[in-house]
Order: C-alpha cells, then structure tokens, then sequence
C-alpha cells in the first residue's frame, strides 16, 4: 500500500485523503494537512513512484486510483479526496470508476483533459544533477541551478532528494515517470458521472483550468462548483497556502452532510 501521513488521528468521522501532484510527497501538504485536521481525520500519500510509496513498473490513472481505492478501503471505505494536478486528475479517475468510495470530490488547478504540459525536462535536469559527494542541500541547490532557474522550483525538487542516503539519491522513480509522461499529461477517456459534490478550485493565474474545458468538467461531474484564488498560479495551495486551506474546509464545512 502507499506511503500514508495520519492528521487529526483524534478526530471522528470520515477521512479526508490528499493526493499531490507530479514530483511531490505527502509531505508537501504537512501544514495545510494538520489545519484541516482540526475538525476530521486526514491522510497525505505518497503516490508510487513518489517519496516512500513503493517503486511501479506504471503510472496509469487506472492503476493510481486503485492505489488510492487500496487505502480508502483500509481506513473505513469511504473518504472526501482532494487531489492537485496529477493528483486531482487520479482523483477523478477514482471518483469516476469508483463513487461509492468517494463522498466529496476536490480538484485542485487541473482539467479532465489532455495538456501539453510536459515535464519530461525536469526529469531531465533531475537526472544530469551530479550527485557525487554530495551533502548539503545548499550545494544540491547549486548543482540543479545549472539546468533549473526557479529557485522555487528548485527547492521543490530537492525536497525529493535523499541526501541521508549514501549515495544520495532521488525518491522519484524518475526514469519510469518519463517513460509514462504520455499517459500523466493525458486523461483516459471515460463516460462515467461523478454525481456527488465537486469543488474545482483553481488559480486565477494558471492556465490549466481554462473556460473551454467547462463542458467537458460538466459533463461528468454535474454537481461541479467552482472557485478561484486569487493571486495564484498552478500551485496555489504553496502560493496562497492560507486562503487555500480556507477555501477548502468552507466548502467542506458548507457541504457536510
């Protein structure tokens, strides 16, 4: 099973189940994850490939809602899920293939559609890091500068480099994400309904979730809401991590049974 992070153990009733996007852990979300514990139990993945999951020979949206389905099904056999990007995109998946296991559904900056977003470059720049004798994360920070400019980005990136591990090495199955990037940019072609309630909650400085894919977002999820923060691009739970956590537990709060 995946690699989970508990919130709120304390706390009664149904989880809620954060799933990251391409490159990122369950550990990203440990802040925003902890402030929504406040009032439910919630669990942060490691999605395979990523962090402590375990390494795949895929990265299907088929087989990672089945992940997902695998730990729903171990903590009570329903949850309210929320996914960003790749994440929000797995999610759907699940709620699409499998509703009984989702009560409320929230995607976070991303379309059941095909982009050309790929981010088969960065896998590259991961993979040329010299990663000889390396021990800080100062110099990490230096040797991925070369081929990575965002300083943001970057210290994204590094947060999946295990530096306590000799040789160091990264927590990304990277050559397996490459090879599936096809099918991460992509969105399988389904014709299922997710009738439940759904929250699309994007930034309004990304281009990712476009007027033009409301038909298609409609269409399978007719109870779909949507909301914009503003101030924020693609990811906007780290650009707007407050007004993104607010977001969230209103609607949560404003749609609870």
């Amino acid at each position: 099973m995946l690699n989970i992070i508990r919130h709120g153990e304390e706390q009664t009733g149904l989880p809620l189940l954060i799933v990251h996007g391409l490159f990122g852990t369950g550990r990203n979300w440990g802040v925003i994850a902890r402030r929504l514990a406040d009032k439910r139990p919630v669990i942060a993945v490691d999605m395979r490939n990523h962090g402590d999951s375990p390494r795949a020979p895929t990265q299907s949206y088929a087989d990672m809602a089945g992940d997902l389905a695998e730990v729903i099904a171990a903590h009570g056999g329903q949850a309210d899920v929320l996914g960003h990007s790749m994440g929000g995109k797995t999610a759907m998946v699940l709620a699409l293939t499998r509703p009984d296991l989702v009560r409320r559904l929230i995607v976070a900056d991303i379309a059941p559609v095909a982009y050309a977003h790929t981010q088969s470059h960065r896998i590259a720049a991961m993979k040329a890091m010299d990663l000889t004798d390396l021990s800080t994360r100062a110099e990490a920070d230096r040797r991925l500068s070369a081929r990575v400019r965002d300083p943001g980005l970057r210290a994204f990136f590094l947060q999946s480099l295990d530096l306590k591990s000799r040789p160091p090495r990264w927590k990304l199955n990277l050559d397996v994400l490459d090879a599936e990037m096809p099918g991460i940019i992509g969105f399988p072609d389904l014709d299922g309904q997710y009738d439940g309630p759904t929250l699309f909650l994007t930034g309004a400085l990304s281009d990712y979730v476009l007027p033009e894919h409301r038909a298609r977002i409609q269409a399978l999820f007719p109870k779909a809401r949507f909301a914009r923060l503003s101030g924020a691009g693609h990811w906007l739970h780290a650009d707007k991590p407050r007004e993104f956590e607010a977001a969230v537990a209103t609607w949560l709060d404003a749609t609870a049974a």
